[in-house]
């Protein structure tokens, strides 16, 4: 068996988690949230609504749909025949 990324202490190891905070951190800012439930919450309505639905980044690798997109046509795929 292989390790599929670097090694401990390899700058590769955190970079997609790190890329996607700083755009987390950039679009929905570094509020000081009453709670944790409010946090959860606000980041959850960020990724649903502003991220998912309506990101205008659509990659030519998967055919320029977004993940709302992308994850209706994966369901129409696994649904049962008829």
């Amino acid at each position: 068996m292989r390790q599929s990324m670097g090694h401990v202490g390899s700058c590769y190891d955190n970079a997609a988690a790190e890329s996607w905070f700083a755009i987390l951190k950039a679009e929905i800012g570094t509020t000081v949230w009453e709670t944790r439930e409010a946090a959860r919450a606000d980041v959850f309505r960020y990724v649903e609504v502003e991220y998912n639905r309506s990101r205008l980044r659509r990659h030519p690798d998967y055919g320029y749909v977004t993940p709302l997109e992308t994850r209706s046509l994966l369901r129409q795929d696994l649904a049962p025949a008829a």
